[in-house]
């Protein structure tokens, strides 16, 4: 639980709870803005520790893990989409995933050229993302979560600015992806829900 929220009435089914997420589910986190959503992304990626309670990663402890070993894990088991996206606005909308696949080598420049065709943004791919609207830049960082290896994917409001028929392909491209290599994922929403069938749908 967010320190912040030590003296707060707490209603939720995973703060003050135990939780297991597990790889090949699908789970929804439904929130009401500011109940900590983005927290618990940012606590389970190790960017934060400002949290009461223990997240268990392969059953370790991840306050034991080390810098070295947590850019080995963002590398190859957890990728996350950033409620604010977290693009390089100064580079290209391609720039922006082939600096992810230097690191990874998870995708071709193909495959990636054919998920800018999938979501309708072939012709942004040499636009720089300070150009682009925030669905379009939405739609980068998907991709861009999605060009590396990954067990657990943690989506933070994907769809917030995306309409319906582009919110269906978001979703199906996303769970075939995940699919393929038995991974998990785990939506947050505060209204907005991706359109596909969760295993679980827990209220934060």
């Amino acid at each position: 639980m967010p320190k912040i929220f030590a003296d707060s009435e707490i209603n939720s089914e995973i703060w003050k709870n135990e939780v297991t997420f597990s790889k090949g589910n699908f789970y929804l986190l439904e929130a009401d803005s500011g109940k900590g959503k983005s927290s618990l992304f940012s606590f389970i990626y190790g960017y934060r520790n400002d949290f009461f309670g223990e997240i268990l990663f392969d059953n370790k402890n991840i306050s034991t893990i080390n810098p070295k070993n947590w850019n080995s894990l963002r590398n190859n088991s957890l990728s996350l989409l950033f409620q604010d996206l977290r693009l390089f606005g100064e580079i290209t909308a391609l720039e922006n995933i082939l600096l992810k696949t230097r690191l990874t080598k998870y995708k071709t420049q193909s495959e990636i050229l054919q998920m800018f065709d999938l979501l309708n943004i072939a012709d942004k791919t040499h636009e720089k993302c300070e150009k682009l609207s925030f669905g379009q830049q939405q739609r980068v960082a998907i991709i861009r979560a999605l060009s590396q290896p990954f067990d657990f994917m943690l989506l933070d409001e994907p769809i917030s600015h995306l309409d319906d028929n582009c919110s269906l392909t978001v979703a199906e491209l996303i769970k075939t992806e995940a699919q393929k290599i038995g991974a998990a994922v785990i939506v947050s929403s505060i209204g907005k829900r991706l359109p596909m069938a969760f295993n679980e749908a827990l209220k934060l």
